[in-house]
């Protein structure tokens, strides 16, 4: 699996290009910059791109609109963002397309080395992997919403480990319950946001992208 890394701390872009090679992930590059993240993104066409927000040269959202304006150029593409902030105007924007492959993870709150390649692969795979701070400030914003009014506190629940990339099965055992209750909560969940019955292996993906950019 290809990866693009753009980070701008050395200690940090070394540890995390270290890191995935341990783990069998090949790194196409590893920049610093947002001009030196545009061009590797066009250019080496990843699996996956792990991209910090704030870049030189202006150190703002440098990254993130790197990033935006890939997938603009490649629809889909797999895009983890770490980042020490929650910057909800572009969280969102990357969620708008409904295309899967997102993810947002934030750095003080990444504890295991195991925890992070997870969320990678699931993003590379066209997943989710959204830490619950970044879910919870979407929510909040999303509060006067009709969907979110007619979500039990329990299906909302549901809803941000499903955004997590959890599993029914992993879903279920965060909440003590049954796997069938885990099932029942869903499939509320998908009728309450009007996404009619699909075998598409991306469903679960796009309800919560569907949800979140409402």
């Amino acid at each position: 699996m290809r990866v693009v890394l753009a980070e701008d701390l050395f200690l940090l872009r070394d540890g995390l290009v270290r890191l995935l090679e341990a783990f069998d992930f090949e790194i196409a590059a590893a920049v610093e910059s947002g001009p030196e993240l545009s061009k590797a993104l066009a250019e080496l066409e990843p699996d996956v791109a792990i991209v910090d927000v704030r870049l030189p040269p202006s150190h703002t959202d440098e990254g993130l609109q790197c990033a935006l304006a890939a997938r603009r150029a490649r629809p889909g593409l797999p895009v983890l963002v770490l980042s020490q902030h929650v910057e909800q105007l572009y969280a969102r924007e990357l969620l708008a397309d409904g295309k899967g492959g997102v993810g947002y993870l934030l750095k003080d709150r990444v504890f295991e080395a195991e925890q992070f390649v997870d969320a990678v692969r699931q993003v590379a795979r066209g997943g989710t992997a959204m830490d619950q701070q970044v879910i919870a400030q979407l929510l909040v914003r999303q509060a006067r919403d009709e969907p979110l009014r007619g979500l039990t506190p329990r299906e909302t629940e549901v809803l941000e480990l499903m955004a997590q990339g959890r599993s029914n099965a992993a879903i279920a055992e965060r909440l003590a319950v049954t796997e069938r209750a885990v099932a029942k909560h869903t499939s509320n969940i998908f009728a309450k946001l009007g996404l009619p019955p699909s075998e598409d292996d991306n469903r679960r993906v796009l309800a919560v992208l569907a949800y979140l950019d409402r």
